[in-house]
């Protein structure tokens, strides 16, 4: 799968975890809707944190290669 569709699929899993949190911040404050609200705050994070990974993932990869025709050996170089 490409870098770009997995962007996408972080950014819906973004938008319905958002969804989510706002239906529970509506709800009555029970035990079971706070549940509800912090399992939509977690999948709200792990999206948030595909999307960081993704969207890095080709600035990355630029590097690796710009360094490579630069003659570094690694990168970040060690010296």
């Amino acid at each position: 799968m490409t870098v770009s569709r997995h962007v996408e699929e972080a950014a819906d899993k973004l938008q319905e975890a958002g969804r989510r949190i706002a239906l529970a911040r509506e709800g009555p404050d029970t035990c079971e809707n706070q549940r509800v609200c912090l399992k939509a705050l977690t999948a709200y994070c792990e999206a948030l944190a595909d999307m960081h990974t993704y969207n890095n993932e080709p600035v990355y990869e630029k590097l690796r290669a710009w360094a490579g025709r630069m003659g570094l050996r690694t990168f970040p170089s060690t010296s």
